[in-house]
């Protein structure tokens, strides 16, 4: 009985010993299904890691950006990694906020990132945060429509086509418009859409000394194809639709064409969900032949703060949680559809995915057809396709967004809204000190 007791206080002893000398780290992320699931498989970590203990802080995405940027900025030192997005790494970096990720692992296979997605979460050539899963945007559409319009979708369409198409395919007694697209203020909302759309137009938020150039006939061009697009093929109360009603309402087989994320593919191909899954179609964004299309790129990333005494040990999460290992991981688990998407070129390149993801092909050349470094047909001083890489963006972004909204609805004419926003981005931007 004695001996028993010993043996069973060295054990505790020796436990409690172990305990000491494991390393927590804080991990904050965003409460979307992804993430969720990554959660309940790090079992799988701790058990090639025992000597790391995971703390999870999990977040509604607002509040994870509120949360996130004011620890980073005050160097309060709560999270040994962040979930953070394309919009904050190069900005982030340059402030040297962030740690570049250098020391991944052998087996790792930095290369085997999309080009892309890598190319926006670095900063001279030094990756500082690892894609957990990526997007672009593109043109869903439906078949039969189509068909019964005359026409055939490109796999790479024009706004002219577009356009055609929407005319042809609206049919207002049944309930069809031709064409969804985003009209809800936002910067990440309408303004997602429009400033990758504005590319495709030769147009840019600021010239090479940041001027603002919403006087420019590119963007007037933009605009006003846009407005009398959704005036004459868009539905009802279009500057009240984000990403979610836009959804649903193709979903319930309202919309002839719905250009958006590429992760809404899964959504609208479910037939739980999707009244239209078996009879959508994808193509690439539109463009106007001046070299780039109308889609934009982001991605959900894991990032280490600079001011992390555990770096180490949050590189080794980091690695795991985006590794090759982990997408099989998920694979095994979940099946082959449910693995994070659009990170790896590898992915796309294994057969059983490519059979679980119709959509996989078109997701894949939606993303390498967007290039953040270099996202408009003239040169820029900024990084980022549907967004500026400024801090003062997220303020002014949604500023053009309402005024742009405005016009959809009806409020102002498209020259008094790109007035407005000429007159909102010099004022932001000389406050700022970019322009004198």
């Amino acid at each position: 009985m004695k001996l028993r007791t010993l043996i069973l206080g060295l054990c505790s002893a020796s436990a409690l010993a172990f305990a000491a000398h494991a390393e927590s780290i804080t991990i904050a992320t965003v409460n979307n299904g992804d993430m969720v699931r990554m959660q309940k498989l790090t079992d799988d970590f701790t058990k090639a890691n025992p000597d790391i203990q995971l703390n999870w802080v999990t977040l509604e995405e607002n509040v994870l950006r509120e949360r996130v940027t004011t620890d980073i900025a005050t160097k309060g030192g709560q999270y040994d990694v962040m979930t953070i997005g394309t919009y904050e790494v190069p900005i982030w970096a340059k402030q040297s906020w962030l740690l570049p990720l250098d020391k991944l692992g052998a087996d790792y296979d930095v290369k085997d990132i999309i080009p892309a997605i890598a190319g926006g979460l670095s900063v001279d050539g030094k990756l500082y945060a690892a894609p957990f899963y990526g997007e672009s945007s593109f043109v869903m559409y439906r078949k039969d429509l189509m068909e019964k319009a005359g026409l055939k979708m490109p796999d790479a369409p024009t706004w002219d086509f577009i356009r055609q198409a929407a005319d042809k395919m609206t049919d207002r007694a049944n309930g069809v418009n031709g064409v969804c697209l985003r009209g809800k203020a936002g910067w990440g909302e309408n303004m997602a859409f429009l400033t990758a759309m504005s590319n495709s137009f030769g147009a840019r938020w600021f010239d090479e000394n940041w001027k603002p150039q919403f006087d420019q006939p590119e963007w007037k061009k933009t605009l006003q194809f846009y407005v009398d697009l959704m005036k004459a093929d868009g539905p009802e109360g279009a500057s009240s639709n984000g990403f979610n009603e836009n959804l649903a309402l193709f979903q319930q087989g309202k919309c002839g064409m719905w250009i958006d994320a590429t992760v809404a593919a899964s959504f609208v191909s479910d037939p739980k969900n999707s009244t239209v899954a078996d009879k959508v179609g994808y193509a690439l964004a539109p463009d106007n032949g001046l070299g780039k299309r109308g889609n934009w790129l982001w991605a959900w990333s894991l990032a280490i703060p600079a001011g992390t005494k555990k770096a180490d040990a949050a590189e080794k999460f980091v690695s795991w949680a985006t590794s090759k290992h982990y997408a099989e991981l998920v694979a095994s688990k979940e099946g082959w559809a449910n693995v994070p998407p659009g990170t790896r070129s590898s992915l796309y390149a294994n057969p059983e995915y490519q059979k679980a993801a119709p959509f996989a092909k078109m997701t894949l050349d939606s993303i390498n057809a967007a290039d953040p470094t270099h996202p408009t047909v003239k040169p820029v001083p900024y990084v980022g396709v549907q967004f500026v890489a400024i801090p003062e963006f997220q303020g002014l972004g949604t500023t053009v967004g309402q005024l742009f909204s405005a016009a959809l609805a009806g409020q102002s004419s498209v020259d008094d809204a790109l007035k407005q926003a000429q007159d909102a981005a010099t004022a932001t931007m000389t406050e700022g000190g970019y322009i004198k």
